[in-house]
């Protein structure tokens, strides 16, 4: 298992760590010079620009590292490889979708979060200072960091499997069928519209409103938060497990 993490890691790094190494360095210098008040104006405003920029960039180079690491599955020649790889499918595909998951959020939080904390040098705001206050004033307010970072990982590992099923089906059952691409990100939709009405168990806990063909859920306290982090979880639970069975079964490469 340490073998196919490893791998993994490796083919989300290949254009990826570049990019993230030249912006993690931008970035920090920016943030630190920023902080300790030695940058003018001009310099300021020119470090939160190449910030913006900076999350556009590693935004377009997580997709490029996702599909790099999909390629290694589902394209050919690096799914021959991979294909012959004398390991149950699922070791491949758990260590391809967690290392999606966490390059993509940790690369993403670290442009984000220097990028707010330029802006705020530049407003001549001290952000260490605004955190530690807020959270003086609202010591609840880590618990509720701590499930909004718990559930925006089960979201995100959600639509990675979404993503990983309908590759799949394409892949497989569907792969002699006409349009099958078509009938692959319809499968897709279905998938949301499926992990969209399942929050409706939520109902005890939440506000539930329909707005056209779409439940929203506004959770209501927070063990609304905690039942909807695990339902989340639950649902990728069961895309994976069809997924992996799908792709013990056959891919066409």
């Amino acid at each position: 298992m340490k073998a196919q993490f490893k791998y993994a890691f490796m083919a989300g790094l290949y254009f990826r760590g570049p990019v993230f190494a030249v912006i993690f360095v931008m970035n920090t210098v920016f943030t630190l010079l920023g902080f300790l008040g030695v940058l003018p104006l001009p310099a300021q405003v020119t470090a939160v620009s190449l910030g913006g920029v900076a999350i556009a960039v590693m935004a377009a180079a997580c997709i490029i590292g996702d599909i790099h690491i999909g390629r290694r599955m589902f394209a050919s020649p690096e799914s021959y490889l991979h294909a012959l790889t004398p390991v149950p499918r699922w070791k491949t595909l758990l260590a391809s979708v967690i290392t999606m998951a966490a390059l993509d959020i940790l690369t993403m939080a670290f442009s984000i979060f220097t990028e707010v904390c330029m802006s705020l040098n530049l407003a001549g705001k001290n952000v260490w200072l605004i955190i530690r206050e807020y959270i003086r004033a609202n010591p609840e307010i880590i618990t509720y960091i701590i499930i909004g970072a718990l559930l925006l990982i089960a979201v995100y590992l959600l639509a990675l499997m979404i993503i990983m099923f309908c590759i799949t089906m394409k892949k497989s059952l569907l792969f002699k069928i006409p349009a099958s691409g078509l009938l692959a990100f319809l499968l897709g939709c279905g998938c949301v519209y499926a992990a969209n009405l399942l929050q409706l168990l939520l109902a005890p806990f939440s506000y539930v409103e329909r707005y056209l063909f779409m439940i929203i859920i506004t959770p209501q306290g927070g063990t609304a938060f905690w039942v909807l982090t695990a339902l989340t979880l639950l649902e990728a639970a069961g895309l994976f497990v069809i997924t992996s069975k799908l792709m013990e079964r056959k891919i066409n490469l």
